[in-house]
């Protein structure tokens, strides 16, 4: 190939690339232009699009969702409200378990390191359920306000549909997020014992078992749905009341349950603090390694026996 054919070759190829960056950035401007004009169309008309954060981990999380794990994680990151997805959730997961892993074995021992992985994914579980049971408990005490709306609304002539969208805008999170999503529910065609059965099923109470049965009931049966939701009313402060009363005696138990696993893993820095390397001489032997996960598991006795006899149901 002589060099004027090189030439023309590779002004050809430029003046290509030049003709297909021109398209890439007409394409492109027509597309956001097209956006731009779908949300001023859907704002108009009263539907805001969701704009969120970029999710990472995307095909991580694709990945998770089609097994079964990945489902039920869903359902738990959905009760909790955490705005994370499961993809998020179980990569920060393994990077905190990898991180207690090298933590572990650097500043106690090898054999310490896969121990504090399983620490990790235990904390991490831990932390879920936290983040579901306080959104539990603050739902629990925005019930008592959920049904006098309800009642008021009712009394006025308002539908039960309608009164739970009124409610949906007038609470704050999670009760006005909980019912956003079943009046989205029953915009779409639900029927009312599905949607609240599903948010019973994401915030499971009995406070919330008895509103919804009386609801649904209602629904079907007609009958006197402002006295009984008055009625409800009543009986939810007072067991909102109890359940604080409770709370506040059982605090002092639930402290000491989270001391004692606490405890014993301290001693173990205290231990290897004396005497440097005492950790890992004592886990050089299968009988030390026996010993030591003997302990961790009679910790972990301790800590579900506390737990479960401090456990009062209200």
């Amino acid at each position: 190939m002589d060099l004027q054919t090189l030439d023309t070759l590779t002004t050809g190829i430029a003046l290509l690339a030049c003709v297909l960056a021109v398209i890439g950035v007409h394409v492109y401007a027509k597309g956001r232009a097209q956006r731009a004009a779908l949300v001023d169309r859907l704002t108009s008309a009263g539907q805001v699009p969701y704009v969120g954060r970029r999710r990472r981990f995307r095909n991580l999380d694709r990945r998770l969702r089609r097994t079964q794990l990945g489902r039920k994680l869903e359902l738990r990151l959905a009760a909790t409200g955490l705005d994370i997805t499961p993809g998020e959730f179980f990569a920060a997961m393994l990077a905190a378990v990898a991180g207690l892993w090298l933590v572990g074995q650097a500043t106690l021992a090898p054999f310490f390191g896969p121990i504090a992985g399983l620490l990790g994914i235990w904390a991490a579980v831990q932390f879920l359920n936290w983040q579901r049971q306080k959104r539990i408990e603050k739902f629990i005490n925005q019930l008592p306000e959920l049904a006098r709306i309800l009642a008021n609304a009712t009394h006025a002539g308002l539908a039960l549909r309608t009164a739970i969208g009124m409610a949906a805008e007038e609470l704050e999170a999670p009760a006005g997020e909980e019912l956003a999503k079943v009046a989205d529910q029953l915009a779409v065609g639900m029927t009312m014992d599905d949607a609240l059965g599903e948010m019973a099923e994401r915030l499971p109470s009995r406070e919330l078992v008895v509103l919804v049965t009386t609801l649904v009931l209602s629904n079907k049966a007609g009958g006197q749905v402002v006295s009984a939701l008055r009625n409800l009313t009543e009986t939810l402060e007072e067991r909102k009341e109890t359940r604080r009363e409770v709370r506040t005696q059982l605090s002092q138990v639930s402290m000491t349950s989270y001391a004692v696993p606490v405890l014993g893993v301290g001693s173990l820095f205290l231990m290897n603090g004396v005497k440097d390397g005492a950790l890992e001489r004592m886990t050089g032997s299968p009988f030390g390694q026996g010993a030591v996960i003997i302990a961790f598991a009679l910790y972990a006795v301790g800590f579900i026996l506390i737990r479960r006899m401090s456990r009062i149901d209200v």
